[in-house]
């Protein structure tokens, strides 16, 4: 079974976060929300109070046959910015890079990658208007773009397309299409 560890600041858009969490979960992928204060209470970019599953000070310094299979930053300018300031982040973030572990983001947080340097030459989305925070990134303005390990997105309004790509590479085409039709974004009469 996949594992995914989505890193929740206080902050996040929340619709971005448990969008990618509930569609994971339905398709049985271990997914953990993650935590990087001190406690898991995460307060998103709405006030709505999310409880998370684990902390990341708790697995930071797991060793790398223990690793998920992907990191997912969801986005919010206030949770992308924390998720920036964050030493840990920053670490847990280039560890997992050196892996060549699946690293996504949606809306503002691709900007984490970008401003890591960790886009060089590579195809990357974000929100409207904070391109310049792609560094080095080829900047397309596709709803998911997946370049290597790297897998970003636009936005709120993309995040299931997001967490069906997600399920499309961890797992199949076929489940990814079936977690869209049990959902009714894919209409499977037409």
């Amino acid at each position: 079974m996949s594992k995914v560890y989505i890193l929740m600041a206080d902050g996040l858009e929340e619709i971005e976060g448990l969008t990618v969490v509930d569609l994971l979960r339905r398709a049985r992928i271990d997914i953990k929300m993650v935590s990087i204060t001190d406690t898991l209470k995460v307060v998103t970019s709405h006030k709505i109070e999310i409880r998370a599953d684990i902390l990341l000070k708790d697995i930071i310094d797991e060793k790398e046959e223990d690793f998920a299979d992907m990191i997912v930053l969801p986005g919010g300018m206030t949770g992308t910015n924390n998720l920036k300031a964050s030493a840990d982040v920053d670490a847990f973030i280039r560890k997992y890079n050196a892996a060549g572990k699946y690293l996504a983001a949606v809306c503002a947080a691709p900007t984490v990658y970008g401003e890591k340097g960790l886009l060089e030459g590579r195809k990357a989305t974000c929100y409207p208007g904070l391109e310049d925070g792609l560094l080095g990134a080829v900047k397309m303005k596709d709803n998911v773009v997946v370049d290597g390990q790297f897998i970003t997105s636009r936005g709120f309004g993309t995040s299931i397309d997001f967490g069906l790509k997600m399920i499309e590479l961890l797992i199949s085409p076929e489940k990814a299409g079936e977690i869209g039709t049990q959902i009714v974004y894919y209409d499977q009469n037409r």
